[in-house]
């Protein structure tokens, strides 16, 4: 591309034939924004974007965002090619082109973008930069500014220890690192979604996608930074300083981060588990680096430690076995059937629908108390998850409903008062009274 002045730009746009350019680039440009949404629309028509493989949604929808800059490259190209047969050079195309170039470098980094990262505040941001710098890089090399920038940057040195290095070297290497590190993320992202898909243990698959992106993301890095020009071997102090600052201030975290590891590892706390840990007690919804978080049947949230997990003792009740048992507690009258009152409760537990059939609802005889004969009715369930104080009040309704038309009575607390002596002192401390 030829590269013109400020002045000679202002010229040349006072002049008929440069007025006569811009019309046809108008035009042009018009005519590229009216193919492009006959064939989109073309497009949608012919096959639903929702139908389509992830790969080649994303295929389509970028090359969607790429239609515009190309058919106006492509209209440009041959309006240029024309008004040169007519032996009228084009002043302004070549210009309008880079532009349109500018613009389909722009929308690609965007949409890259947006499909690596989910959409945030400071994307946004970021997406208003990238756009600002492509302008800005081409708006300097279009006035033939850009090498005098360049030469400047190259000659301011920051000095880094024992090494100097220009600002244009360390943009260079900025630039660097953030592409690679976007390629890290977006490779990550694809290994974790295959690997989520993979018939593997669910544990070992997060233990695999965590691994996978630790290790691009640490890949990216050695390949960056010699481009920077950081000697790695300059690392080793600095992971002597991590290491000493893991070993006296990051105790806890990488106690907590090991740990999530090993859980995840051994596989003895599985995500949708019900656990019950110290007070806490819920289904297990996620489990990260640091923490377990744990959802209570009232829908609390709990952030556990992952280092108290494997320090301390864990009740799961869906480890090895899902089965879990669920006694609820009658009390009868001493003088009831106690024999059919134990067959009404085994016979309300077999008719809910969480009961398990096998092991069988079982009725016990506990205790003697002071009001009643204590009763417990054992039933098993396999949805621990679901809670077991809606399987109790339906169980308890059914019993009540059924000891009421059987005439079995449920005691309350009674108390008899007897009054022993001589009753003229009673009558005279009543009085007194």
């Amino acid at each position: 591309m030829t590269e013109i002045s400020f002045d000679a730009l202002m010229h040349m746009l006072s002049l008929n034939s440069t007025r006569i350019e811009l019309a046809v680039v108008a035009v042009c440009l018009a005519l590229a924004g009216l193919i492009t949404r006959l064939l989109i629309r073309r497009q949608r028509r012919q096959a639903g974007v929702e139908t389509l493989g992830a790969t080649a949604r994303l295929g389509l929808e970028g090359l969607q965002r790429l239609l515009f800059p190309l058919v106006g490259i492509a209209l440009l190209s041959i309006a240029r090619l024309v008004i040169e047969l007519l032996q009228q050079p084009p002043v302004l195309m070549h210009l309008v082109i880079a532009l349109l170039v500018a613009m389909g470098v722009i929308r690609l980094i965007v949409y890259a973008l947006r499909q690596v990262f989910s959409p945030a505040g400071w994307l946004s941001t970021f997406e208003l930069l990238i756009s600002l710098t492509i302008w800005s890089a081409w708006v300097l090399h279009a006035l033939d500014i850009l090498p005098e920038v360049i030469e400047w940057l190259d000659g301011q040195q920051v000095a880094l220890g024992t090494q100097k290095l220009s600002l244009w070297a360390l943009l260079q290497g900025g630039a660097w690192v953030l592409v690679t590190l976007i390629a890290a993320v977006w490779l990550s992202g694809s290994v974790e979604r295959k690997l989520m898909r993979a018939p593997l243990d669910s544990n070992l698959r997060i233990v695999l996608a965590r691994l996978s992106k630790v290790a691009l993301m640490f890949l990216a890095l050695m390949i960056t930074l010699p481009l920077v020009g950081i000697d790695l071997t300059a690392l080793s102090v600095f992971g002597g300083a991590l290491g000493v600052g893991l070993g006296f201030g990051l105790q806890k975290i990488m106690a907590n981060y090991v740990s999530g590891f090993i859980i995840l590892l051994d596989r003895s706390i599985r995500i949708g588990d019900l656990i019950s840990v110290g007070s806490d007690r819920g289904q297990v919804q996620q489990i990260t680096t640091r923490y377990t978080v744990l959802r209570s049947p009232s829908g609390v949230q709990s952030i556990v430690p992952n280092e108290t997990l494997v320090s301390s003792v864990v009740q799961n009740e869906g480890l090895s076995d899902r089965e879990v048992r669920v006694a609820i507690s009658v009390q009868v009258s001493y003088a009831d059937d106690v024999e059919r009152a134990m067959v009404i409760l085994e016979e309300c537990a077999r008719a809910h629908e969480r009961v398990l059939s096998e092991p069988v609802p079982r009725a016990f005889l506990h205790s003697f108390g002071d009001s009643g004969i204590n009763l417990e009715l054992g039933v098993w369930i396999t949805d621990p998850e679901n809670g077991t104080l809606g399987i109790r009040s339906a169980v308890q309704l059914e019993i009540l409903r059924r000891f009421r038309a059987e005439g079995i009575e449920i005691p309350f607390p009674q108390r008899e008062i007897r009054i022993l002596g001589d009753t003229g002192n009673v009558a005279l401390c009543d009085a007194k009274a």
